[in-house]
């Protein structure tokens, strides 16, 4: 037996490659599945289901392509109305896959059609579980985001999810491994670790959710509190992954196209694009095609691209590092975005070389910004409330940039004001966001808080009120 945890860190996703004498089951896969094909073949072995745990909000599964090009079998949990051919299961169902058995356990809460698969080894032990978004590592699964499918509320979600919990895994003995779905930085729970592979025993003793004294009443409320709301994205994932998409492979090959500086300012006067800069931060504030948004391939750029581009199927043009085109079509498809139009020829530096115009972000570091709040300088916080809350600058307002586009009338038009985040990524998405609208007079703050923490400015702890999420 194999199991085989395949995580990215940009979704904070975890997919599953699980072989027995011969035979693969892939859980949760990514869109790009050529890698699953691939280790298949190198091991002999075939690959005869694809579980998927429910249908994902966060990211494009690659269950229809892998399907297509294996004729493998997709399995979904009770309930689960996909428009492309799937066994749908029944809960206690069992599959057979070489010498072990996996077990549909149907845990409604996240969604209605959301499964566990419970592993059984060679000897019929109850080895380990494939949670999917029903129980992470730190948490559960938020329970908001089938409301509309399901015509439930949250709070009736959360009272399904908790019965889901305490029957169907809080049962099992406690050194059962836990495979969950995602990891810290998901949205699709509020607390998660950073661990990516745990046991119930550990979770019993450590996560919230799981408290054996909490009854559901307290389980309802503290699962639901402080939810934010969900990334623009989430619906049409799902939706994608109900209904099927285009392969992979055809949306790298439409996307792939090298464009001059003339085509490339053609089709952004025609198309009303999204010019879409990945470069490093470090380069986009040195200079940049006016109007585009910087969101780096450095960070966590799927889900900031989903959050922040409120359309998957705008029209996208691409300004990447060198060689890093087809790597940012694939990420931009794993959650979802197919419309790119191509890519910017020789990257920025072909821009460069004609008489277009040129923007710049003035960025200022963390001692500048010290001694510019003696003159009374406003300052925005653009991390995450729970961060904001933790510890901030004080009478700084909180505009997460989560919600950028919401607020983007909170800013001066006409005076300086300046941006900062955790560490710099963040606060030139939400500067170029705001550039891109006619807010000239932003200013980066390098290094964000953790400069800043460097410093004399004085901070707090607690919500200030001025916060406006």
């Amino acid at each position: 037996m194999k199991i085989e945890q395949i995580y990215t860190g940009c979704l904070a996703q975890g997919a599953y490659y699980v072989e027995s004498n011969g035979e693969v089951a892939i859980i949760d896969p990514l869109r790009e599945v050529q890698s699953y094909i691939d280790t298949a073949v190198r091991n002999k072995s075939e690959i005869k289901y694809i579980f998927e745990t429910h249908f994902h909000a966060d990211f494009v599964s690659g269950h229809v392509t892998l399907a297509e090009k294996t004729g493998a079998t997709i399995v979904y949990g009770p309930t689960a109305a996909p428009k492309y051919e799937a066994h749908i299961a029944t809960d206690g169902e069992v599959f057979k896959l070489g010498h072990i058995t996996i077990t549909v356990l149907h845990t409604p809460g996240h969604t209605m059609e959301s499964t566990t698969y419970l592993l059984k080894d060679e000897a019929g032990n109850n080895h380990a579980i494939f949670s999917g978004d029903t129980l992470f590592l730190g948490d559960v699964g938020r329970p908001d985001l089938a409301q509309k499918a399901a015509d439930m509320t949250k709070e009736e979600l959360a009272g399904l999810l908790y019965d889901s919990l305490r029957t169907k895994i809080m049962t099992l003995d406690d050194e059962v491994i836990v495979y969950p779905a995602h990891g810290a930085g998901s949205a699709c729970g509020k607390n998660l670790s950073k661990e990516t592979v745990g046991t119930i025993g550990e979770q019993k003793r450590t996560n919230y959710a799981l408290r054996e004294d909490m009854n559901k009443e307290e389980f309802i409320k503290e699962v639901t509190d402080g939810l934010l709301p969900p990334p623009a994205y989430f619906p049409l994932n799902v939706k994608m992954n109900k209904e099927g998409y285009q392969s992979i492979d055809d949306v790298i090959k439409s996307g792939s196209k090298a464009l001059s500086v003339n085509e490339f300012e053609k089709l952004a006067n025609d198309s009303d694009a999204v010019i879409l800069d990945v470069r490093h931060q470090s380069e986009f504030i040195k200079g940049f095609i006016p109007k585009s948004i910087f969101i780096g391939l450095g960070g966590t750029f799927a889900p900031w691209v989903g959050a922040l581009i409120k359309d998957v199927k705008h029209p996208i043009l691409l300004v990447t590092p060198k060689g890093e085109e087809e790597t940012t079509i694939t990420r931009l498809s794993r959650v979802g975005f197919d419309n790119v139009l191509g890519y910017l020829d020789n990257s920025f530096e072909s821009w460069k070389k004609t008489n277009n115009e040129v923007d710049t972000l003035q960025s200022v570091s963390a001692t500048t910004l010290e001694n510019k709040l003696k003159e009374g300088v406003t300052v925005y916080d653009v991390r995450k409330p729970g961060e904001y809350n933790n510890d901030h600058i004080i009478n700084v307002t909180n505009t997460p940039l989560d919600f950028i586009n919401e607020y983007v009338n909170e800013f001066p038009v006409d005076k300086d004001f300046y941006l900062h985040c955790a560490g710099g990524y963040r606060s030139v998405i939400a500067a170029s966001i705001l550039k891109a609208r006619g807010y000239h007079h932003v200013i980066d703050v390098a290094g964000g808080y953790k400069a800043i923490k460097e410093t004399s400015i004085e901070r707090t702890i607690g919500v200030c009120p001025s916060t406006l999420k």
